[in-house]
C-alpha cells in the first residue's frame, strides 16, 4: 500500500478518537457530544467550523491557493439504538446505544485527513469537511441540504466512503452507477366486516384478503418488472385480530421495497396500489395503501467515480480495487447529496472481524450487529484516500 507516512505515524491518536466516539454513541439528531469533539479537534488545528446545519451537523473549511474550485468530503456521525454485547474497554457506555455501523470510524478517518490536509496544503481550492447527523433512517443529509449546505458552501462534487465487513482489509469496492438501493416502507390496511369465527358467512374477512394479497404482491417482481432490474419487495409484518374465535374487522400488512432506480420504484408502487385496491374489492374489502419513500437509490456519477478508482488504485493497488462491485440492496442517505451534486460513494473493506482480539460478543462483525466493531487498521487507509483524492481533484497549478 502507498499510505501517507505521517498519517500512519499518527495512527494511535486517531484510533483513540475513534474509540472515544465508540464509547459515547449518540442517536440521530442527538450528536451533541460527538459534534463538540469534532469541533474541538478541528479548531485545535486552526480549521474554521460552521455549525447548525441539519441540527447537529457541521462543516469544516480548509482553503488554500487562489482557485475557487471546491469539493465536499462527508462522514456520518450517528449511532444505532442497539444494546452492545462487546465488553472491551471502548464499548458503549450508553445503554441501548451503539456504533454498530462504523460511523465512529468514518468520522475519525475524515478527521485524520483534515489534520494532514491542513498541515500540508498540497492542493489549490477549498475542501469542505461535512460531518453529517442522522444517516440511520432519519435523513440527516436531506436536512443539511434543506438548511442550505450547498448554497452556503458551493462545491462542485461530493464524496463519501463506508466500511464494509467481509471485504478484505485495504480493499475498495465501487461502481459507476447504483451503489446502494432506495429504501421505502409500505403499510396496506384491508377493512372488512367482523363476525364470530364459527359464522364466517356473516363476515367480510380481511384475513383471507391479506393472505391472498401477500402472495399476489410478489408477482409484481416476477411478472411486471423486467428480470434484469433488481428489486426486493419484502412483507415483514402481518397483524389482524385479537381472539381465535373472532374474524376481525380489519388487518394490515407491512414491509419494505428496495430498488436501484426510480423508474422501477414508480412501477412497483403503482402496481401495489392497483393490486391492493382491486384484490381487496374482490374479497368485498376496502384497501388503504400508505407508501413512504425514505431514501432514493444512491447513484454514482461516471466521471467522478473514474477519478476515485484511479486514486484507490494508487493507494492500495489495482488488485485491491473492484471497480464494478455488485451493489447491495441496503440504503444510504448520501443519495440525497448525489441527487444535488455529482460525486461518488464507495465501500472500503473492514476485514473479517479478526481485529476483535478480545472482549467482543459472540455475534459476527457485521453492520448493525451487537458484536460489531470498526477496524482501526482502516484509519490510515481511508484518510490517505481522502487526502490523495483531494490532491487529485484540486491539483496545484503553477502560479506567478
Amino acid at each position: 500500500m502507498n499510505l501517507i507516512k505521517e498519517i500512519e505515524t499518527s495512527h494511535a491518536e486517531f484510533s483513540h478518537i475513534r474509540r472515544d466516539l465508540h464509547a459515547h454513541p449518540e442517536l440521530a439528531f442527538q450528536e451533541v457530544r460527538t459534534a463538540d469533539a469534532i469541533v474541538a479537534s478541528l479548531q485545535n488545528w486552526g480549521i474554521p467550523v460552521h455549525r447548525g446545519l441539519g441540527g447537529t451537523g457541521l462543516v469544516g473549511i480548509i482553503r488554500n491557493g487562489r482557485s475557487t474550485r471546491a469539493i465536499g468530503l462527508r462522514a456520518d456521525m450517528d449511532a444505532l439504538p442497539i444494546q452492545e454485547l462487546n465488553t472491551f474497554e471502548h464499548a458503549s457506555q450508553y445503554p441501548g446505544k451503539m456504533h454498530a455501523c462504523g460511523h465512529d470510524g468514518h468520522t475519525a478517518m475524515l478527521l485524520a485527513a483534515a489534520w494532514h490536509l491542513n498541515a500540508t496544503r498540497n492542493f489549490d481550492g477549498t475542501v469542505y469537511l461535512i460531518f453529517q447527523p442522522a444517516e440511520e433512517g432519519k435523513g440527516g443529509a436531506a436536512s443539511m441540504i434543506k438548511d442550505g449546505l450547498f448554497e452556503q458552501f458551493e462545491m462542485e462534487s461530493v464524496y463519501a466512503i463506508h466500511n464494509w465487513p467481509g471485504m478484505p482489509l485495504g480493499s475498495f469496492g465501487v461502481n459507476s452507477g447504483a451503489i446502494m438501493a432506495s429504501s421505502n416502507e409500505f403499510k396496506i390496511t384491508l377493512r372488512g366486516k367482523g363476525s364470530h369465527a364459527a359464522l364466517p358467512h356473516h363476515s367480510i374477512d380481511p384475513v383471507a384478503a391479506m393472505a391472498a394479497l401477500s402472495q399476489a404482491l410478489q408477482t409484481i417482481l416476477t411478472r411486471n418488472k423486467r428480470p434484469n432490474d433488481a428489486a426486493v419487495l419484502s412483507i415483514t409484518q402481518m397483524q389482524a385480530g385479537e381472539a381465535s374465535n373472532v374474524i376481525p374487522d380489519f388487518g394490515w400488512i407491512g414491509g419494505t421495497v428496495r430498488t436501484f432506480s426510480i423508474d422501477v420504484l414508480d412501477l412497483i408502487e403503482s402496481r401495489m396500489r392497483e393490486m391492493s385496491e382491486h384484490l381487496a374489492h374482490g374479497f368485498g374489502c376496502d384497501a388503504e395503501v400508505i407508501f413512504n419513500r425514505n431514501y432514493p437509490p444512491t447513484i454514482n456519477h461516471r466521471a467522478e467515480t473514474a477519478i476515485c478508482v484511479e486514486v484507490m488504485r494508487d493507494v492500495v493497488g489495482a488488485e485491491n480495487v473492484d471497480a464494478d462491485i455488485e451493489a447491495p440492496l441496503s440504503s444510504e442517505d448520501f443519495s440525497f447529496m448525489l441527487l444535488a451534486k455529482p460525486g461518488c460513494y464507495a465501500l472500503i473493506g473492514n476485514g473479517d472481524g479478526g481485529h476483535r482480539d478480545h472482549g467482543h460478543g459472540l455475534g459476527p462483525c457485521m453492520l448493525h450487529n451487537t458484536s460489531y466493531d470498526f477496524n482501526d487498521n482502516l484509519l490510515p487507509i481511508g484518510a490517505t484516500y481522502w487526502v490523495r483524492l483531494t490532491e487529485r481533484l484540486l491539483a496545484l497549478t503553477n502560479q506567478e
